[in-house]
């Protein structure tokens, strides 16, 4: 299908794209904010750490409902109103956990704010339609690490700030930013004409029809879900260990972890480019190769914090080049259906993602660490299972 840009070449400047990075990862960060706080959380609204950790898993079913159900509007409307209006919308979820009273409304308003936060998954493909076919990779890179950076720094912020502020501060400190994103995005985003004009239920019709048709999606989608499910796995996971004794961090230790990721982060920004010389697909392979090994890596952590560190330095690595070769890989197959392609593969993502942090909280309960390491290490297994039958079976895709 034809890859015409719909922008002028002066309008995707250095700016512009740093401006949607960070967008992107404020949207979804709001998606992370609880996670070094389970335990918090849990003490201060009565639950258990077993009820605390379903915040994360509704905050993420709630982001893949938002992601069916508005993402594939970025191919229909004016997404320079889009995105501020998500970016608002958000802002309210954010205020409604700011002041939630129980543990059941916290887990509604968590829920909502998942709904609502879905800004970043509009601007990844916005970013992809205003980039040209030489640098789309790159493009898509910039924008992906900072929605995954958004990821990492969410946990270290959300430690510091409950630290010193309590837990309530964090999500009235996010409502401020994200009205101001509203207002700075709507100011920047150049009008781009809508490029299909199909009815709200055939556009999402379209969604299944897309991954019904084209093989490389249905794959892509695989590898996705599985490289999702194994990083929050990894993750609601890491705070239950060093939370639990013999460690015992503060909440404000624990967020500082996600700074370690931070450099995965940064290490996997350039990996677009592998995508626009044609190695996309042997580079996937690499990094899932990676991923395995971090868990090998992170066995012995309950004992040994430098392998929880290195663990998390090559698993973020391995992640982050993970989802931006997919993404790149995925905005291929078709300009027009972009934001539709992009809600099928982060629908998929966060579903497998939700049942990642609900495996993590049940694999802790059941045999501690050693039962999330040995299930990441066999999550990392059906990965490369899945790579290798894309590159060499029937869902033999080409080098791009």
């Amino acid at each position: 299908m034809a890859d015409a840009r719909p922008a002028d070449d002066t309008v995707l400047t250095r700016s512009l794209i740093l401006l949607l990075a960070v967008a992107g990862g404020a949207a979804v960060g709001n998606l992370y904010w609880a996670q070094p706080l389970l335990e918090l959380i849990a003490r201060e609204l009565h639950a258990s750490n077993a009820a605390a950790g379903w915040l994360v898993t509704a905050t993420q079913l709630g982001y893949a409902c938002g992601i069916l159900l508005v993402v594939p509007l970025g191919d229909k409307v004016n997404r320079r109103r889009l995105v501020p209006t998500m970016l608002l919308s958000s802002a309210a979820a954010l205020v409604l956990c700011a002041v939630a009273p129980t543990f059941p409304a916290l887990l509604a308003a968590v829920t909502l704010l998942g709904l609502t936060t879905v800004s970043g998954q509009i601007i990844t493909p916005l970013a992809g339609d205003l980039a040209d076919d030489s640098n789309r990779g790159r493009v898509v890179g910039t924008v992906t690490s900072g929605v995954l950076t958004g990821i990492l720094v969410s946990r270290t912020v959300s430690g510091l700030v409950a630290g010193t502020a309590g837990w309530r501060a964090i999500y009235a400190a996010a409502a401020v930013i994200a009205v101001v994103l509203a207002a700075v995005l709507f100011r920047r985003i150049p009008d781009l004409p809508p490029k299909t004009r199909m009815r709200y239920s055939s556009l999402l019709a379209s969604v299944f029809t897309v991954v019904a048709r084209e093989r490389k999606v249905r794959w892509a989608l695989a590898l996705g879900a599985t490289q999702f499910a194994t990083f929050t796995l990894f993750w609601t996971a890491l705070t239950f260990l060093l939370s639990a004794p013999p460690s015992r961090y503060s909440v404000t230790v624990i967020g500082l972890f996600g700074l370690f990721g931070l450099s995965g982060a940064v290490a996997a920004q350039r990996t677009g480019r592998l995508h626009d010389r044609g190695w996309s697909v042997p580079a996937t392979g690499v990094a899932w190769c990676a991923a395995l090994l971090s868990f090998v890596i992170a066995r012995p952590g309950e004992h040994s914090v430098a392998c929880i560190i290195a663990a998390i330095l090559v698993l973020d690595v391995a992640i982050q080049s993970l989802n931006i070769l997919n993404q790149a890989r995925l905005f291929a197959v078709s300009h027009e259906a972009r934001s539709r392609l992009n809600t099928a593969m982060v629908t998929a993502n966060f579903v497998a993602g939700a049942i990642g942090s609900a495996a993590a909280a049940a694999l802790w309960s059941a045999g501690g660490w050693s039962a999330v390491t040995l299930a990441g290490t066999g999550l990392c297994l059906l990965g490369l299972l899945i790579w290798a039958a894309g590159r060499r079976g029937p869902l033999r895709v080409t080098r791009r």
